[in-house]
């Protein structure tokens, strides 16, 4: 079976220099992500805030956390010293916590607005209107302890390559349309597109951090 080293380099050689890999280490224990960080690799993704904080409490400070699951207010204070990235921010309140939390640690976190892009009622995310909404709100320049660095969304989960694919193509647009709102904190710079069995499609189409997990540990 090959070691995660391998499986990591083997799905970063088949990416385009502008995506990076993210390590998606929800449910594996402390044990696999020094593995993994010992193979040199230093981007990994959680799903909750609570698992993310006790791994990140006992793993080297150098890991960038990436938080790209639902998350709730009431939460973030507990990976407001630390996290790198939330990829999940899906309401204006939700970004107003954050950034309070930021300040408390004088910091500045960077978002991803979470747009709604699938087939299907389970995923969470912000319609193109909403997100409009938050990026034309004349509060959002008092929030300078966070930038929106840019957009994040999840496929439907199918076997239609081609739906998956005119999926990506729209949150891609909608990305490139959102450029015109940059200002002093918001930054279209990241696309976050694309899981195990769909980043080469999400590469293919732009995205710039795939989330992969079974690809790199195999099925849970």
């Amino acid at each position: 079976m090959p070691s995660i080293a391998q499986n990591i380099n083997q799905i970063e050689q088949q990416l385009p220099q502008t995506t990076k890999l993210i390590a998606v280490t929800k449910t594996k224990p402390v044990m696999v992500l020094q593995e993994t960080y010992d193979a040199g690799f230093r981007r990994f993704g959680e799903n909750k805030v609570q698992e993310m904080t006790e791994k990140y409490n006992l793993l080297p400070k150098d890991v960038e956390w990436h938080m790209i699951g639902h998350l709730q207010s009431n939460k973030v204070k507990y990976m407001a010293p630390y996290v790198s990235m939330v990829h999940s921010v899906d309401s204006f309140k939700l970004l107003q916590e954050i950034n309070k939390e930021a300040k408390k640690n004088d910091r500045v976190i960077p978002c991803l607005l979470q747009i709604f892009i699938a087939q299907e009622e389970t995923k969470f995310g912000l319609s193109e209107q909403e997100a409009v909404e938050i990026l034309t709100s004349p509060e959002l320049s008092s929030l300078t302890n966070i930038t929106i660095a840019g957009l994040m969304g999840m496929a439907s989960n199918t076997e239609n390559q081609e739906q998956i694919t005119v999926e990506f193509k729209n949150l891609k647009t909608l990305f490139e349309s959102f450029k015109q709102y940059n200002s002093s904190n918001v930054e279209m710079k990241e696309l976050s597109m694309g899981m195990s069995g769909d980043y080469i499609i999400a590469a293919q189409e732009g995205s710039t951090l795939i989330r992969v997990g079974s690809a790199i540990f195999g099925s849970r």
